[in-house]
């Protein structure tokens, strides 16, 4: 019986990894280079680094920012026309790009 559930588990987990296409979100992300950086790692003070974000979290933000859950100006905007499957593209590109940390 637990084999059974596992095997079931991960095979819904291979299907969800699938749908998601790394590549056509760092293609998509190049509209959000401008504020993020073109790697993910923002230049800016006020904008966040979404390299290495965790996909479920970036997914939920996207879809706060869509739906006007969550609100900013200029991600309302850049948010608002994304699919579902461009925002899991998004969130699979910058979730794949690894970051590291050093403590001083």
């Amino acid at each position: 019986m637990r084999t059974s559930l596992f095997l079931v588990a991960l095979t819904l987990a291979l299907g969800a990894a699938q749908a998601q296409d790394a590549a056509a979100g760092r293609v998509k992300a190049a509209a959000c280079a401008v504020c993020h950086g073109r790697n993910g790692i923002s230049m800016a003070p006020n904008a966040p680094h979404l390299a290495g974000q965790p996909a479920i979290y970036l997914v939920e933000q996207l879809k706060h920012y869509r739906s006007g859950q969550r609100s900013h100006e200029v991600m309302g905007v850049i948010a608002k026309p994304l699919t579902d499957t461009e925002i899991d593209n998004l969130a699979a590109w910058y979730a794949s790009l690894q970051i590291s940390v050093q403590v001083p």
